[in-house]
């Protein structure tokens, strides 16, 4: 009987201790659900932002502009993600038509995009677009599992 419990003992050990290799190598190999997730972003095809000229180039003044009902998707689940959007900038040649801005906004409703991702696709649109002296973003992210999200993106000089 002892032979006999130590012999299925042994057995058991192995089998533990064969569990625990192949689990620390299932671990060291599983990659992350994000990996090339977002890989696109950069590339991703949005509404053009339209301007129309700026009749005072050679005043310096501010253009405040808010979104308060920013929506995208979450890349990871496919649940809604709300944010509200500051957009603070110095013109020169150029203004930012708001009617395109809004289509522009409209068409991340149903995009799986990262909120870094989206601040920083947004800020290089605009600049791409309107060209003004000095810009700053906020994109603050409605809460999600507790956690906010602020992504502010300066550039130029005021």
């Amino acid at each position: 009987m002892r032979a006999y419990f130590a012999a299925g003992a042994q057995a058991g050990w192995n089998k533990i201790v064969s569990t625990i290799r192949v689990s620390r190598m299932t671990i060291m190999k599983k990659k992350s659900n994000y990996e090339n997730l977002q890989d696109h972003i950069r590339k991703l095809k949005t509404p053009d932002i339209e301007v129309w000229k700026n009749q005072y180039p050679d005043k310096k003044y501010l253009i405040h502009i808010e979104i308060p009902e920013f929506t995208c998707i979450c890349p990871k689940t496919g649940l809604p993600d709300f944010a509200v959007i500051l957009i603070d900038y110095i013109p020169v040649k150029n203004c930012v038509e708001l009617k395109s801005l809004k289509e522009y906004m409209v068409f991340y409703r149903h995009v799986g995009i990262f909120h870094e991702h989206f601040a920083n696709k947004l800020m290089d649109d605009f600049i791409r677009a309107a060209r003004p002296r000095w810009v700053k973003m906020v994109t603050r992210f409605n809460p999600r599992g507790g956690i906010t999200t602020t992504v502010t993106r300066e550039e130029g000089k005021p």
